[in-house]
């Protein structure tokens, strides 16, 4: 049977074909739209149950048999289901709040702590975020070094991680890829060549805290020494690229210490490899006092700053975070590691007597599949239209309690003057740019939700009104005069 032509209604046929392919049918599914008939909407309903039960199924066989990739599946994550009913997002900069609540500040702050003491950064001089992965970190930390050395050069082992390169390219920095030595070490003779050859320019180096593909682990004192050899003693940046290995070191006796006592700028390490967090995450720490580099102003929108690279940042990952290092503690977390430690020496010694010779939440597209499919393009249809009937409700219910307000046309966001009242606008976590705030009519917003938020609204306009001295403002700039409804505009009118 060709793929175009599998029906949503075969699925269960096609899951136990040697055939069957998992991509064609999901894509079939995205297609075809819900029937009307309430019995086939049924079976269809079965057969999307049935397809996820397989994919799960799919998952599982494929998790029991992953080694190639370093992430811990040690997932034991039952109390935190609780979480996955809440968007919780921790926009910006995480030591700045912003006016979105729904967010998880106080567990990143936690887990900042937590890393800050393991690398040796006073509480006071340090600054980082929970990022989306491990290359974030990176991005981050060269970003840094970039703004502190506009004319610098990026040094990297050719064995480090792709996005170090990536990142150069993004930053249009000259890149010079270092030798390595078999066990993918940096070559420090060939590091000193390269530094010579380019003295008058500031040095941005990255140091590989554990290569990807051999896990080697660059020489931080080794690299300090030759920069400072080479006569850069006060003319360069050291970003730390610690995704697996970062959190490893300061647990493994003798190994070498990689810490803000030495002149490093930041460190970068990932949290779904060691601890298993559920979902590509992260963390960097800088030095506090680099970050005035990036030039965060005050972004209205969200009522806090940003120099983040991503902005919006998954507020579920700091929780999974603290949840696993409060779960293990430093001793937890050593023993794990000295484990790990035993069955790598146990896999040498075993494949030698048997003489043998580059993250995107995975999750996101099963849910927009599932919603895609569940609604078709009706069901989307119909929700657009409630979100465009339920904006021109609020936008009709401001005007007629006297708060100028406007909506473009086919718009879901409502525009009107910014509430005097802050308490109000934390409540509602408006967002406001200059005299006006918005509102998003989001699918969840219902009639009874905007109607209590125009009565609260209408309540502070009215205690306003009181004071014979209040008159309408003026945003005639922001939503046109023909909806500005101060007394300017309103004799305006009234006039023609």
């Amino acid at each position: 049977m060709e793929a175009s032509k599998i029906s949503c209604l075969q699925v269960d046929e096609q899951l136990d074909s040697v055939q069957f392919s998992l991509t064609n049918v999901v894509e079939r599914y995205v297609i075809d739209e819900p029937p009307e008939d309430a019995q086939a909407v049924l079976k269809r309903q079965h057969g999307i149950d049935n397809l996820l039960g397989h994919f799960r199924q799919h998952l599982q066989e494929r998790s029991a048999h992953h080694l190639g990739h370093p992430l811990s599946q040690k997932l034991d994550v039952g109390p935190l289901a609780q979480f996955q009913h809440f968007h919780i997002n921790n926009i910006g900069d995480p030591f700045v709040e912003s006016n979105y609540g729904i967010h998880s500040r106080q567990f990143e702050y936690a887990v900042l702590d937590w890393f800050a003491h393991l690398w040796e950064i006073p509480k006071d001089q340090y600054w980082g975020y929970v990022t989306n992965g491990g290359s974030e970190g990176n991005y981050d930390g060269l970003l840094v070094g970039r703004e502190l050395y506009p004319e610098g050069i990026i040094y990297a082992s050719q064995d480090s991680h792709y996005s170090i390169f990536k990142a150069a390219k993004m930053y249009r920095v000259q890149c010079i890829k270092i030798d390595t030595s078999f066990s993918g070490e940096m070559r420090y003779d060939h590091f000193r060549t390269k530094l010579l050859e380019n003295a008058r320019r500031p040095a941005i180096v990255n140091v590989n805290i554990g290569t990807t593909v051999k896990g080697a682990i660059d020489d931080l004192d080794e690299i300090i020494s030759t920069l400072e050899n080479c006569g850069f003693r006060d003319r360069f940046y050291i970003h730390c690229d610690g995704a697996l290995a970062g959190l490893m070191l300061p647990f493994i006796k003798q190994a070498p210490k990689v810490t803000f006592i030495k002149p490093i700028g930041s460190i970068s390490v990932s949290g779904h490899k060691l601890l298993g967090c559920p979902t590509p995450c992260g963390v960097v720490i800088n030095r506090l006092k680099d970050i005035d580099v990036l030039k965060s102003t005050n972004i209205e929108y969200i009522a806090s700053n940003d120099v983040t690279i991503s902005g919006s940042r998954n507020g579920q990952s700091p929780i999974f975070l603290w949840y696993k290092l409060k779960s293990m503690g430093y001793e937890g977390i050593r023993r794990e590691i000295e484990a790990c430690l035993r069955n790598a020496c146990y896999l040498t010694v075993r494949l030698r007597n048997v003489t043998i010779s580059g993250s995107r939440n995975g999750q996101s597209p099963i849910f927009l599949w599932y919603k895609l499919k569940s609604m078709g393009y009706e069901g989307i249809q119909r929700e657009i239209e409630a979100c465009l009937r339920n904006a021109c409700y609020l936008t009709v219910r401001l005007r007629n309690v006297g708060i100028n307000a406007f909506m473009n046309s086919k718009s879901i966001i409502v525009i009107f003057e910014k509430p005097k009242d802050e308490m109000f606008m934390q409540k509602w976590q408006l967002a406001c740019a200059g005299n006006v705030a918005h509102v998003v009519v989001m699918p969840h917003v219902s009639f009874e939700m905007l109607g209590i938020f125009v009565e609260e609204l209408a309540e502070k306009r009215y205690a306003l009104l009181q004071n014979k001295e209040f008159s309408v403002p003026c945003v005639a700039m922001d939503i046109g005069q023909e909806n500005c409804l101060c007394k300017l505009h309103e004799n305006i009118r009234s006039s023609l």
